[in-house]
């Protein structure tokens, strides 16, 4: 296979170099604070030669048609060769960011609720109630908008770059046994979540924050393990989640984002040309990925989940200021965790007023 043309791979198989990078990974594990790779020379490969890791499947209907985007976009460019690595061929969901700056891969698309634990800063639109909703989110991760390149100029000097954001639907509550219309619903209930925002919304309600992936949710709700989860519809869809939960409330109980990052070290030893099919794909990521999303949601899901017999429930005005008064020390807790006041602010400011 000529490696100069552009071409895009789903689904390829993990090849020698990929096994031998991944044999590394658990003491590349141990340093991923700092990056250790030389950008010109990664197993050999050329810089214009770019390997795209992520841990999402092509079950997800929603999410990824633009990851498809993004590869396809960037391999448009002449001289840029492109490999996508999807469902955990290459990095599973844990390894992803670690595996990225220790250059296994040089881009990963990952959701931001993986990511938050260790760059904070990301939190800010992940938080329950924190604006007015997804459409302002996405008005605040829109490309090359004030809230991204803050976000960027936090990332870089922990060896991160975003090139792009899908800003997913809302996060709701979806329970198996009892419908949640006040906080005092939650309480005693052991409930999923993918990243610490939403643990810690969970704990702020009185319920049991659990951690497990996808693949085990439906197991765990048939079984009882679980009594519910925090989830954007296309989990629900993707899982097959509405067969055996039978309540969901629709409000913001979070908020996270489908992000292309890239090793900065790499990145800013690229060629100028290569740099700008990374951006463009990130912008197609950015606006047409996340309208396909949507577009998924509102035309399909949506209809699957209320015709599944799932009980959705909306609040009034009056219910969502208590559970934002409820969750209120979910933004204390987020403002330690970010330990910089100054950058809280603006962060916060730019979620708000976008």
């Amino acid at each position: 296979m000529d490696r100069s043309t552009s071409k895009a791979m789903s689904g390829t198989p993990v090849g020698r170099r990929s096994m031998l990078a991944l044999a590394g990974l658990p003491l590349l594990l141990a340093g991923c604070g700092t990056v250790g790779t030389n950008p010109l020379t990664r197993g050999g490969r050329s810089a214009s030669d770019i390997r795209v890791a992520t841990y999402l499947t092509p079950s997800y209907k929603d999410l990824f048609p633009g990851i498809e985007m993004f590869v396809d976009t960037a391999a448009k460019a002449d001289g840029v060769s492109v490999d996508l690595y999807d469902s955990g061929t290459l990095l599973n969901a844990a390894q992803t960011m670690p595996g990225l700056i220790q250059g296994v891969a040089d881009v990963v698309v990952q959701t931001s609720s993986y990511v938050s634990t260790s760059y904070p800063i990301l939190g800010v639109y992940e938080l329950p109630f924190v604006n007015e909703g997804f459409e302002q989110i996405r008005r605040a991760l829109a490309y090359d908008s004030p809230l991204s390149r803050l976000i960027n100029e936090t990332l870089r000097p922990r060896g991160l770059i975003s090139l792009g954001s899908m800003t997913t639907t809302p996060e709701w509550l979806f329970t198996v046994d009892r419908p949640i219309e006040k906080p005092e619903d939650v309480r005693g209930l052991r409930i999923r979540t993918a990243g610490q925002v939403e643990g810690e919304m969970v704990k702020a309600l009185g319920g049991s924050p659990v951690s497990m992936s996808s693949a085990e949710l439906y197991e765990a709700l048939e079984r009882g393990t679980i009594d519910g989860m925090v989830s954007y519809m296309g989990t629900v869809i993707s899982r097959d989640l509405q067969k055996v939960l039978k309540y969901g409330t629709e409000a913001h109980f979070g908020d996270y984002s489908v992000d292309a990052y890239a090793n900065v070290d790499w990145y800013d030893s690229l060629p100028s040309t290569t740099r700008e099919a990374l951006h463009r794909a990130g912008k197609k990521l950015t606006e047409k990925g996340t309208d396909h999303q949507v577009a998924v949601h509102e035309d399909k899901y949506r209809g699957i989940i209320e015709n599944s017999g799932v009980q959705l429930l909306t609040l009034d005005a009056q219910q969502i200021a208590t559970f934002r008064k409820a969750t209120a020390p979910v933004l204390e807790w987020w403002k330690q965790k970010v330990d910089d006041p100054e950058l809280v602010e603006k962060a916060l400011k730019l979620v708000r007023s976008a």
